[in-house]
């Protein structure tokens, strides 16, 4: 049997893109036809950027408004990357309509917009799910996730995580750099080392204990965070510390060198997650684990696959959990959120504090 095969048949799940503002859309789509899922239609008003999209997934059918893109009643799933001040309020529109949502991570800017979204859920019994791609859709990551659940370190105590990205030298959009449409980098790329502590330590709920930002080297864009960490504890007493930055070198053969390290009470595990630094072979999916076993070491591409796209399939057609329970999705979008609200604002000049 073959990693990431089909879980239905052909038109069994049926769904359709809209807000193609971040290239992610790409993976989430190319993920859940791997899955076998049936991409049906695009609402795109950007000739541009549908244009691009329609290259790569020429089965798409455009259609003229949102309006009818909601309204089909053949479609059970509406994927999207819109703008992140707009995510969360496309999202209930698209519950209301009757149809379950798949967004890319951060989720929402605010929490007024994530406490909606929980009243549309409960009310309209629809899913709200996030593409948590640094866990999600990485194998190292999935590796990781199954050696825990098989007690290879024992009971986690502490994840600790990395996320720097690369800016680029390719223009972004506006949106990119205006606070009020990306968040910051604590709810943005933040969202990941979260999500990915609440999985891996088993936790419900967490209190965000320091959050700091800032912007240490671009004061061309006021508005944008360069730099963020956080610390958060756990309900059961574990602990998570992270850093997310936009400062990847470019002299880095890829646009993050992304690493997970976990602390259990038998054992350790690491992710390198996209790169194994100085290294002849490229790609990533590295799994290093030391236990009372020995020492060993995986290239998990190949091994794993990437089950949640097959599961999120079979959850939204059966209204089951399995890929990613509601509460654990808003959960990691809530502590990011609070820790942006929170956040020390840091800069080379004197803090006063």
């Amino acid at each position: 049997m073959s990693i990431n095969q089909p879980v239905v048949k052909p038109g069994e799940f049926v769904f359709s893109v809209t807000g193609l503002e971040h290239v992610h859309i790409y993976s989430m789509c190319s993920a859940l036809i791997q899955a076998g899922a049936q991409l049906k239609s695009i609402y795109e008003p950007d000739e541009k950027k549908r244009s691009a999209f329609l290259q790569k997934f020429p089965q798409a059918m455009p259609v003229s408004s949102e309006a009818e893109l909601l309204s089909d009643p053949g479609v059970h799933m509406i994927a999207a990357a819109a703008i992140p001040c707009q995510r969360g309020d496309l999202g209930i529109r698209v519950m209301a309509a009757g149809k379950d949502y798949f967004t890319d991570k951060g989720p929402f800017t605010t929490l007024e917009q994530l406490e909606r979204a929980r009243a549309t859920v409960k009310k309209t019994g629809r899913k709200y799910m996030v593409y948590y791609s640094e866990r999600l859709h990485n194998e190292g990551a999935v590796l990781a996730g199954e050696m825990i659940a098989q007690g290879e370190i024992g009971d986690v105590i502490q994840v600790t995580g990395f996320g720097p990205h690369r800016l680029g030298t390719a223009p972004r959009p506006d949106w990119f750099y205006q606070k009020a449409q990306y968040g910051g980098i604590l709810c943005d790329i933040a969202s990941h080392q979260i999500e990915q502590y609440l999985y891996y330590a088993g936790e419900e709920d967490a209190a965000v204990t320091m959050s700091r930002v800032g912007n240490y080297a671009h004061p061309q864009y006021p508005e944008l965070e360069d730099f963020g960490d956080c610390a958060l504890t756990g309900k059961k007493g574990t602990t998570n510390y992270f850093r997310v930055d936009w400062f990847t070198p470019d002299g880095l053969r890829t646009w993050g060198d992304g690493r997970t390290f976990i602390l259990g009470t038998k054992g350790t595990i690491e992710i390198r997650k996209y790169i194994n630094l100085a290294a002849e072979k490229t790609g990533g999916n590295h799994v290093f684990l030391v236990n009372g076993k020995g020492e060993k070491y995986w290239d998990a591409t190949g091994m794993t696959g990437h089950p949640f796209f097959g599961q999120l399939i079979l959850d939204c057609l059966n209204r089951t959990e399995n890929a990613m329970p509601q509460r654990h999705a808003f959960k990691a979008a809530e502590l990011g959120l609070l820790a942006q609200e929170k956040a020390l604002r840091l800069s080379r000049d004197e803090i006063k504090f």
